[in-house]
């Protein structure tokens, strides 16, 4: 299909609710929405880089720079036949991978769209629906934790997931478990403590968990499989695995019993794939993070959690969580049963709601062949 038009906007999303971790809090999102255009179909793609070098070294200014200056001269006006030649045309390009994530989120979604199946199927899910779990913010007090758990825990969230930190951790999780004691319960550190607190974390052993994702250094396997065998509950990786081969490695060390995938975090849904299959061949389970998408990155996510190997309940949360209106539609409702339906409509799922776009986007620049 040739690439015809690469359109980007930046918006800025702002939360219903502060949200908190141990990089700090949010209360907006932004982010930049791709549109790729050719042969009379479009397709949408998100970009996860935040404004700051906080999760990732990637930024919003970093990602529009590369895609402006690398990636949209490397495609505009050529025939890209699916993601493995989109990635071939990219080959020169080292890291990035949240900026190539949104442009190849793009390409998957208008060559579906042209197609006129869903992206699920396009991917080979097998699933018709997936479980959802939701990420919770750290809060002020165990207390407010525990009443926001049970608003979730009553709207049919299948796993709950705290973010912890130093100093508010043991105390937090503990009034969460005594008052909820059944529930599938995991934290969450985003590389928040090292070996040094082994003996802390061996704590949260007592209390029951799924997971303990990324306790460690972002880009550490070695002292993660240290901390694993010293530990009684599953370390999942989140920003240790950015590329298949670190999800090779980090399986052969021991560094992890579960994996996180994030598609932009590590480069798009063919990696995401690549990681899903090495996982599912070592019998490791997986499941999809988020990352405070709008509904173009969610619908992307849904459908990727369609693969047979996602098991665990993913952060893929109803739409109305975060924002009061969203960019895209229809929205995503939790099922009575926690789940999220996996659509069947061509493409990702979801069409732009322009009106909605227009209102919180800051600037827009549209690359031709002509203009790169």
């Amino acid at each position: 299909m040739r690439i015809e038009e690469l359109d980007v906007r930046y918006v800025s999303m702002p939360l219903i609710t502060p949200f908190t971790t141990s990089f700090g809090t949010e209360v907006t999102r932004p982010c930049l929405i791709i549109r790729l255009a050719g042969e009379g179909a479009e397709g949408w793609g998100e970009c996860v880089a935040g404004d700051g070098p906080w999760y990732s070294y990637e930024t919003l200014d970093t990602a529009w720079s590369v895609i402006k200056s690398f990636i949209a001269p490397a495609i505009l006006g050529k025939d890209v036949s699916g993601a493995a030649d989109l990635w071939r045309l990219l080959a020169r390009i080292r890291g990035h991978r949240m900026a190539i994530a949104a442009v190849e989120q793009a390409l998957w979604d208008l060559q579906a769209r042209a197609a006129g199946k869903s992206l699920a199927n396009v991917l080979g899910g097998t699933s018709g629906e997936t479980p959802s779990g939701v990420s919770l913010g750290i809060k002020e007090n165990p207390a407010a934790l525990v009443e926001v758990v049970a608003t979730h825990v009553e709207q049919g969230y299948k796993r709950i997931k705290l973010k912890i930190a130093p100093g508010r951790d043991l105390p937090f999780v503990a009034a969460v478990r005594e008052r909820f004691p059944d529930i599938l319960l995991s934290v969450d550190a985003n590389s928040a403590y090292t070996l040094a607190d082994t003996k802390h974390l061996r704590e949260l052993d007592a209390f029951n968990l799924l997971m303990i994702e990324q306790p460690l250094g972002e880009e550490d396997i070695v002292d993660h499989a240290t901390l694993q065998r010293d530990l009684k509950t599953a370390i999942c990786l989140d920003e240790a695995i950015c590329t298949p081969d670190d999800a090779r490695n980090a399986i052969a060390l021991g560094s992890c019993r579960i994996i996180n995938i994030k598609p932009g975090r590590v480069g798009g849904l063919l990696r995401s794939m690549k990681i899903h299959d090495i996982c599912q061949a070592a019998g490791i389970p997986v499941w999809c993070g988020g990352m405070l998408e709008t509904n173009i990155g969610r619908a992307t996510n849904v459908c990727l959690t369609s693969l047979p190997n996602i098991t665990l309940p993913s952060d893929i949360t109803a739409s109305a969580r975060y924002f009061h209106e969203d960019i895209a539609g229809p929205s995503f409702v939790l099922s009575k049963n926690g789940t999220m339906a996996v659509r069947t409509t061509p493409g990702i799922g979801v069409e732009v709601d322009h009106a909605a776009l227009a209102r919180v986007t800051k600037w827009q620049e549209t690359l031709t062949p002509a203009t790169v």
